[in-house]
């Protein structure tokens, strides 16, 4: 077997969070099948990826959503109370984000993400345009409990979690994500939450292996950052982006395959892969209205209502907490 052996690189120090980031690389790249968390897409180089993305033709979620949000505005605009706090939950670029301000006056925007750069970028652009709106970013792993800003606490909250991002947990994980949301927004808190509904694989399959190969990118990026944060030394060009649609388990599957056999270091451990093998880097699971509102039922949840567009293709969701 012809095994290619890549040159060490020398290992950064590391900090608390690359130092997570260190353990669950090692974790998933050490187990069978091999697997990545998708919030490690997320540094500042995968965010600006994940934008051009939502421009292209073949991804509909995003313009989709968007669409909802505009022709809904207002209905969603009633359910929101007065001077309330909007806590955005993995907060990316602020396209969406900024419909709801523009239907409602907020007291306060507390944006949630990990990747701390693209945070402040986006921040300092919404306090431009939105003077008067108290801007509060939080750096967090949002998937765990984190602390609201001091300022916001006493507020009402309204959660706010675009995208299908929820697509992106395993149905036990979003349920957890769920529960942990409605206890750091608080009982009686609102959320607005986009879901991605169940659809025929021929509009699935292009959204996920776009033409121009900027979901490519993005996914082949997670080794790029390894390399870069972790001192890992990955062959990025012998791996290839792949993504297929679980009939059985409704979901789209993204994969990174290895092109040869071969082995790379990552935090002094050698990891070997043979040909054709994968790492499982994302899913994006798709929900019937029914299947979801079940899940957020469970989850502490009450599904007030619910928004589509005219084909159906995506849906957002108002729920309130019940506990």
């Amino acid at each position: 077997m012809n095994i290619h052996i890549n040159r060490p690189q020398t290992a950064p120090a590391l900090n608390p969070e690359t130092s997570a980031f260190a353990l669950d690389a090692l974790e998933g790249l050490t187990q069978t099948p091999k697997g990545l968390s998708p919030k490690y897409f997320y540094d500042a180089t995968g965010s600006n990826l994940f934008e051009q993305i939502t421009l292209l033709p073949e991804y509909y979620p995003t313009r989709t959503e968007l669409g909802i949000l505009r022709d809904r505005g207002a209905d969603i605009g009633a359910l929101i109370p007065p001077d309330a706090a909007l806590v955005e939950f993995g907060a990316g670029a602020t396209t969406k984000v900024r419909l709801l301000l523009k239907e409602r006056s907020f007291a306060a925007y507390v944006p949630v993400d990990i990747s701390g750069e693209f945070l402040a970028s986006q921040a300092a652009a919404l306090r431009k345009d939105f003077p008067k709106l108290a801007v509060h970013p939080v750096t967090a792993d949002f998937t765990q409990t984190f602390e609201l800003p001091e300022a916001v606490r006493d507020m009402p909250k309204v959660g706010f979690f675009p995208g299908s991002t929820i697509g992106n947990f395993e149905p036990g994980e979003a349920s957890r994500f769920l529960k942990r949301a409605a206890e750091i927004l608080g009982k009686g808190s609102l959320m607005i939450l986009g879901v991605d509904l169940e659809k025929d694989e021929s509009l699935l399959q292009p959204a996920y292996n776009d033409a121009a190969g900027v979901t490519a990118k993005f996914n082949l990026n997670l080794l790029v950052r390894m390399n870069r944060e972790l001192g890992a030394n990955f062959d990025v060009s012998s791996f290839s982006h792949r993504a297929h649609y679980n009939r059985t388990k409704h979901r789209i599957e993204m994969h990174l395959y290895s092109r040869k056999a071969q082995k790379a270091r990552l935090c002094g451990r050698t990891i070997t892969f043979t040909a054709g093998e994968s790492i499982h880097t994302e899913n994006s699971y798709k929900y019937s209205i029914p299947r979801f509102a079940a899940l957020a039922r469970q989850s502490g949840w009450r599904l007030e209502t619910s928004w589509t567009d005219a084909r159906g293709m995506f849906s957002v969701h108002a729920l309130r907490a019940n506990l």
